[in-house]
């Protein structure tokens, strides 16, 4: 992966966990710990939603779309298995 590629992909991810801890009340880590959530959300919906064949476009606004969805799904799942 190229440095410019990594670097856009830390930068959706930072947005997407401060959208992230937004929109899940309750499971977040604070802004720092929901930044670092958002940019692992971003790796795990660059790699998932293709392989389940999900597509919602190209371009940056899909991009912070599809990582910050990857980040909510991971924000719920760490904040339940906290609550455990």
């Amino acid at each position: 992966m190229p440095v410019e590629s990594l670097l856009v992909l830390i930068l959706i991810g930072a947005i997407a966990g401060w959208l992230a801890g937004l929109i899940v009340k309750g499971f977040g880590f604070g802004l720092v710990g929901n930044i670092v959530i958002g940019i692992l959300g971003a790796l795990i919906a660059t790699w998932l939603f293709p392989r389940l064949g999900v597509s919602l476009g190209a371009g940056i606004l899909s991009a912070i779309v599809s990582a910050t969805l990857g980040a909510v799904i991971l924000l719920v799942i760490v904040g339940l298995i906290r609550r455990a």
